[in-house]
């Protein structure tokens, strides 16, 4: 054995760390901002606002608490649980089930396709925030960039006025040369796009036609991109000991923005307009009759908290063994969904502002995903006075809430890692990671082509969606139904300590019934709801549509592919391998010996794991 190597100092570990091979947390601290900023992500500022408005307003925070309770916490809280009880990343944790570590993999795989298309997201918000470095913004107005259809007002074409005691239809010239008026109710109006779009599309993107049309890498956006992965590498230089740091500032800032866009979205004229159409008198609770608002309500809570993505059990496995981690799941999901609520009012307080301005209902306005975050609001804030300084600080807000979910999916990949390679982790964490980042930059320069947002869109159609559930349900299913859910329980209790039969009673007939049932519901309808990936009104090729399947396709056959060599590698007939792949590992339990007590005192240590594991061909550890 080499002992130089294994001697090497890991910047990953300190010296006061209770796991001296694998590090711990600095701080409670650490962990917790680290926790947030993973889970209060993009989605919270450009995708719940819109949701609330579309499904309700008000009325569907009912559905959303509901689902956060049976859905989203229930599984927060089992995979905070499972990272922190084996001190293990999300593929080596199956050493609990190895008939599923392919659940694992799959976890890894998406968040390797996320961390791709994530931080070319990110290199957007950079772009619009160095734009926003100028005296007049440059989508304020319909520049030289712009072409005949761009307008920063709706043009009215043609409407009904009455002449000579008749009501007529003709074009709007002809009404305003005879000093008519258009009947309310009567105008058409001229098919404009307004300057933030034009920008977007032709400036920021150079957007081609399709993605048969790949076009040129968009070199500012590509250099964006490159600015991008050198922060997440500066930050994770260290692992978690420097990204642990770093989200102090990138976890508590965006709050500090969003009070500020808040105050001075609600001094603006028009502003409570927006905020009634968000969560005000114009909620609509009838709507809660509708099966689509609760299945919305359940896919934004679950998406929102992460989970099933494999980062709650890496960065939960950094955990002191005896911390916590059922205040810290309660404590996290209830933070991102306030900050969800809180960001909608900073959002619908400007657009209703935008809306009072340009003389139109709020609802003509109001948008969700890109179209929110570089379209409708950069125009919304070009109407402000002093308006650079609002564009700069809500730019740099996206961009910080962008980042410290990066870090954690980086910091999943190298846990990965470093399972597997503890050894070499220990003397080259640095190499290593900056390894991961100039990979996935060089992957994600597909991203930044002129047909770069049909990519990024395309990833985020297939792999963020089905292959979460998939891993999900299966996750779910074989924690509760085949390592047993009581076992896990008496597993949970060797951390937090014995509870009362009442304290688990919620969480067993979630565990058990309601959470399987809802996750497999949500599967089901979102397979039967299918429909082709489009951006806006353009529609993907066949071959596009095919590599979004072989994506998913790929996430997600590993699942099948390892259980068939789990099988095909134990002993027995049929039945007694299968039996024998669904009993944890003798290696599983508490990492360190000290937290084994009676239950795991027959655990195989840890450190001879080599003379008790067998590699896969790929190469990930049994």
């Amino acid at each position: 054995k080499d002992f130089s190597l294994s001697n090497e100092k890991d910047a990953h570990v300190g010296g006061s760390d209770e796991n001296s091979e694998r590090g711990n947390w600095s701080s409670k601290g650490d962990y917790l901002l680290s926790m947030v900023g993973y889970a209060v992500g993009l989605g919270n500022v450009w995708r719940f606002p819109y949701l609330t408005y579309q499904n309700g307003g008000g009325a569907f925070l009912i559905p959303y608490t509901l689902m956060l309770a049976l859905a989203g916490l229930p599984l927060f809280f089992m995979e905070c649980s499972l990272g922190q009880f084996a001190s293990l990343g999300p593929i080596s944790v199956w050493r609990i089930l190895p008939l599923f570590q392919g659940v694992g993999i799959t976890m890894v795989i998406i968040s390797t396709f996320v961390a791709i298309y994530y931080n070319v997201i990110i290199a957007y918000a950079l772009y619009y925030l160095f734009a926003s470095f100028q005296k007049v913004l440059p989508w304020s107005d319909c520049f030289s960039w712009a072409d005949e259809f761009c307008s920063k007002t709706r043009l009215v074409s043609d409407c009904n006025a009455t002449l000579d005691g008749e009501i007529i239809h003709a074009n709007y010239s002809f009404i305003t040369s005879n000093n008519l008026t258009c009947m309310n109710g009567t105008m058409n109006y001229k098919p404009v796009q307004f300057p933030s779009e034009q920008y977007w599309n032709k400036v920021a993107l150079q957007r081609s036609s399709g993605l048969n049309e790949t076009g040129h890498i968009v070199w500012y956006l590509a250099l964006c991109l490159l600015l991008s992965w050198m922060i997440v590498g500066a930050a994770l230089f260290k692992g978690i000991k420097s990204s642990g740091k770093v989200v102090y500032f990138t976890a508590l800032f965006p709050y500090v923005i969003l009070l500020i866009l808040l105050v001075r979205g609600a001094t603006l004229e028009g502003a409570l307009d927006g905020i009634e159409y968000y969560i005000g008198r114009q909620s609509n609770i009838t709507k809660l009759m509708e099966a689509e608002v609760w299945k919305d309500a359940a896919t934004q809570i679950f998406y929102s908290l992460s989970v099933a993505w494999g980062g709650l059990v890496a960065l939960s496995s950094y955990n002191k063994f005896h911390n916590n981690c059922y205040s810290d799941a309660i404590l996290v999901c209830v933070t991102n969904c306030v900050t969800s609520v809180f960001a909608g009012f900073a959002i619908f307080s400007i657009l209703g502002h935008m809306a009072f301005v340009s003389e139109r209902p709020v609802s003509e306005v109001v948008d969700s995903g890109f179209d929110l975050a570089f379209v409708a609001y950069p125009e919304a804030l070009s109407k402000l006075p002093v308006s650079p300084l609002w564009s700069f600080l809500f730019f740099f807000m996206l961009l910080l809430l962008g980042l410290d979910s990066q870090f954690a999916t980086i910091e999943t990949l190298t846990t990965t890692i470093q399972d597997i390679y503890p050894e070499v982790m220990k003397k080259l964490r640095m190499p290593v990671t900056l390894g991961v980042c100039i990979s996935l930059f060089l992957l994600g320069l597909t991203c930044v082509t002129q047909a770069g947002i049909y990519w990024v869109n395309l990833i985020d159609h297939f792999c963020a969606g089905w292959g979460i559930l998939i891993a999900a349900v299966l996750e779910i299913i074989g924690i509760i139904y085949i390592y047993g859910g009581n076992r896990f329980i008496e597993d949970i209790e060797m951390m937090i300590g014995k509870k009362g039969r009442l304290f688990w009673l919620w969480w067993r007939m979630c565990w058990f019934f309601i959470t399987p049932v809802l996750l497999m519901a949500i599967l089901i309808w979102s397979l039967v709801t299918f429909s082709p990936p489009s951006y806006g009104s353009v529609p993907y090729p066949a071959w596009g549509t095919a590599v979004g399947w072989c994506m998913i396709i790929f996430c997600v056959i590993w699942i099948p592919i390892l259980a068939i060599l789990k099988i095909i590698k134990a002993e027995g007939n049929l039945v007694q391998r299968i039996v024998s792949c669904c009993r944890p590992t003798a290696n599983w339990g508490p990492y360190l010996e000290c937290h084994r007590g009676e239950r795991y005192s027959h655990v195989v240590d840890l450190k001879k794991e080599k003379e008790h594991e067998i590699p896969t061909v790929s190469g990930f550890v049994y």
